[in-house]
């Protein structure tokens, strides 16, 4: 079993960046395709971000793409999500996310372990 730990949360304004980490105890990291959710107040956890067990392969969410980037460092047993260009709307819990599996993609249920989050606050 893995233990996931997010930090790198804040607040910052409209336009700024943001990286999160996401490191990884228990088990290598190597082990697991990884993603990153988050989740805004009233709102259900959605996708963010995915990357394969040896970081050849990522996906996105249209709202983030071409701003966030997720990246992982086995080596190090941490993920990351760069966040660049950050607007209001990007305000909510980020969570990490481990999948026992090659691909894991963007459906919550394929994703076996879960961190308690980090809290992104964007000010206009």
């Amino acid at each position: 079993q893995v233990q996931l730990v997010e930090s790198g949360g804040g607040l910052v304004q409209a336009g700024g960046s943001l990286r999160l980490s996401c490191a990884a105890s228990g088990r290598a990291l190597s082990n697991y395709a990884m993603g990153w959710f988050r989740q805004a107040p009233g709102k259900e956890r959605e996708f963010v971000a995915t990357i394969s067990k040896s970081g050849a392969s990522t996906n996105y969410a249209v709202a983030v793409k071409g701003r966030f980037t997720i990246s992982r460092d086995n080596a190090k047993n941490t993920v990351y999500l760069q966040m660049n260009s950050l607007q209001p709307e990007d305000t909510a819990v980020y969570y990490c996310a481990a999948a026992s599996r090659l691909w894991a993609g963007s459906s919550r249920d394929n994703y076996d372990y879960w961190g308690q989050g980090t809290q992104v606050t964007v000010s206009s």
